[in-house]
């Protein structure tokens, strides 16, 4: 990637990172993939992994002071999980700036969720090194703004899409592979989780069936519970 082409699409990165760099070279090696070159990623996703589990715990307490170990600990473990990951890389539009070797990209790694989770934690890595855990602090926080935490706690979001409509009598959701990418030793799924009454289906990616069941039960979860629904079917006599 040139460098006078490289520039303004790092400084829209920073913006959505809510965090302008003093060292952009930390910046362009948590971008970087090990087949890219020798400045890669893994060490700042090292530290960046670490970072962002104290933000996480932290949050958790705050915000679940009545919440037990166990239950926090299940639900820290979802909030940073592969596929959380993921959902966060797609919003900063992580895909088209991670910087990969020409064979990693032929084969679809700029698409690969386990890379995107790594170049996140990368990011963060990068950000505690340039300014501190302040702001590591604040720019992952922003991340889990529109998560209800408490989702989180003892209960998948399949099984929470679930449970929500037969509380209100609606039939279960139908979910569908619409896409396998990538080569059979890392593939990403497409699923389409499909509710009676929703004009269209949402869509989740992911390692595995189950993580794209998950990603797209979580999305028509928080649809449903944004927008107006109608009352729930009553029993005829």
């Amino acid at each position: 990637m040139p460098e006078s082409d490289d520039e303004p699409t790092l400084g829209a990165l920073q913006r959505r990172l809510g965090h302008a760099f003093r060292d952009e070279t930390l910046l362009r090696r948590a971008l970087t993939h090990r087949s890219f070159g020798a400045d890669h990623y893994e060490r700042l996703e090292f530290l960046g992994d670490a970072v962002l589990g104290l933000v996480v715990a932290t949050l958790l307490v705050q915000r679940l002071p009545q919440g037990q170990e166990g239950d926090l600990s299940r639900a820290r473990a979802a909030l940073v999980r592969q596929d959380a990951l993921h959902r966060i890389a797609l919003r900063l539009g992580l895909p088209a700036l991670v910087r990969l070797g020409e064979g990693e990209r032929r084969s679809g790694g700029h698409e690969r969720p386990s890379i995107l989770a790594d170049v996140v934690e990368a990011l963060l890595g990068a950000i505690y090194l340039d300014a501190g855990f302040e702001a590591a602090q604040a720019v992952a926080r922003r991340w889990y703004d529109d998560v209800t935490l408490a989702a989180g706690v003892g209960k998948d979001a399949k099984t929470a899409l679930q449970e929500w409509l037969q509380a209100r009598r609606r039939p279960l959701p139908r979910y569908e592979v619409v896409a396998v990418r990538g080569e059979a030793h890392a593939q990403t799924f497409e699923v389409a989780c499909h509710v009676e009454g929703q004009d269209a289906p949402t869509h989740g990616s992911g390692a595995s069936r189950r993580a794209a069941e998950q990603v797209a039960a979580a999305a028509m979860l928080a649809r449903l519970q944004t927008t107006p629904q109608p009352a729930p079917r009553r029993d005829t006599v």
